[in-house]
């Protein structure tokens, strides 16, 4: 069995990036040194095929090969979720087996956005069949295509996290909508935040752990606002926040040029990002090692 962290441990996890050769195909010798360093740090999960780790411009065969190679490569004490973005749950079944078979743990399947003029379905029946059937727990991510939208109701999110299967709900950087559905979520199911610079607010209503690219690079500071917050300690959570916001600013404006320009300063062999995303230039790069230095991680 997969190690699977408690609400306690605060789990932390990240969009692990894919490093590419010079002929733009996935480098996995890199990918497994990066595991491998990872290895040594508090990260607790990687998070396969999904927007950090370029998603869109990855096919099926070798998203499957990323997570057989991360699979044989972590330690113990870490786990796999492999991302899904599809409305058809028919598919995400089909894709949660094939994962789950490569070595995936869990499966992190976002919101679909499903027109109720159009479907006889909606989200809850979209998310029972895929618990109902998948052989390895659901982490269900609220993330709309536009930004603050909303792709379901707060009574149907309670049935979501009421069903079998799920793991935890990862929320969208919506705030006063995420504020509004706390008390519809099961106390069971783990909340987890969803962007460095939310850290602080997530942890004021509630989440017990997060998954967000800036993990990548401090998985200790997510970690600590947290805990800081969970022990009342708000002075020492909002002064590590204040440290790391010009990062994750630059982290969220920038993207997966940022991510692994930021690794690549880190000692991780991220390379850059495949065609026909530009890497981060001179002035970028140095912008975001200033701020690595006022976030104390260089």
């Amino acid at each position: 069995m997969p190690y699977i962290p408690k609400k306690e441990e605060i789990p932390i996890v990240a969009p692990t990036p894919t490093p590419f050769t010079k002929n733009d195909k996935p480098d996995y010798l890199s990918i497994e040194k990066n595991i491998n360093k990872w290895n040594e740090t508090s990260l607790d999960g990687f998070v396969l095929g999904s927007y950090g780790g370029e998603e869109f411009h990855l096919s099926e065969d070798e998203k499957i090969e990323i997570i057989k190679v991360v699979s044989t490569t972590m330690s113990n004490k870490k786990f796999i979720i492999a991302g899904i973005d599809t409305a058809s749950p028919t598919i995400a079944l089909k894709l949660s087996e094939k994962y789950a078979h490569a070595g995936a743990n869990m499966i992190r399947v976002r919101i679909p956005k499903i027109d109720k003029d159009k479907s006889n379905e909606n989200v809850v029946d979209y998310f029972k069949t895929i618990t109902d059937n998948s052989s390895i727990p659901v982490i269900v991510i609220h993330q709309p295509a536009i930004s603050m939208d909303i792709n379901l109701s707060p009574p149907e999110l309670s049935e979501i996290t009421h069903l079998d299967n799920i793991y935890s709900y990862i929320m969208s950087s919506n705030f006063r909508w995420e504020s509004i559905v706390q008390s519809y979520i099961n106390a069971k199911v783990q909340l987890w935040a969803c962007n460095g610079s939310l850290l602080l607010p997530s942890s004021m209503i509630g989440a017990d752990g997060a998954c967000l690219f800036f993990a990548n690079w401090a998985p200790d500071l997510c970690r600590k606002i947290i805990k800081n917050v969970k022990d009342k300690k708000f002075e020492e959570a909002q002064k590590i926040q204040k440290s790391i916001i010009d990062a994750d600013f630059i982290g969220s404006s920038k993207g997966v040029a940022a991510l692994k320009k930021g690794l690549n300063l880190l000692g991780y062999s991220t390379t850059k990002p495949r065609r026909p995303t530009r890497e981060l230039d001179l002035k970028e790069t140095e912008e975001l090692k200033e701020s690595f230095i006022k976030a104390g991680l260089i």
